[in-house]
């Protein structure tokens, strides 16, 4: 297991992806099971999101 930041995450595997994402979702800490290495684009691009909408999702019931 691995914790990795969503940002290292973009950074590897999506760039393009990194200006459609606030300071916050990039910060967000995700835990891979297999790690940062074994990850592909499409893997990356799932977990991106995911993680908007968990963000959003709890920003609603704040």
């Amino acid at each position: 297991m691995e914790t990795v930041t969503l940002s290292q995450i973009v950074e590897k595997l999506v760039p393009e992806l990194s200006s459609f994402l606030t300071k916050r979702e990039l910060a967000i800490n995700i835990v891979l099971r297999d790690g940062l290495a074994v990850l592909e684009p499409e893997d990356a691009r799932e977990i991106v999101h995911h993680s908007i909408c968990e963000h959003q999702i709890e920003a609603l019931l704040q």
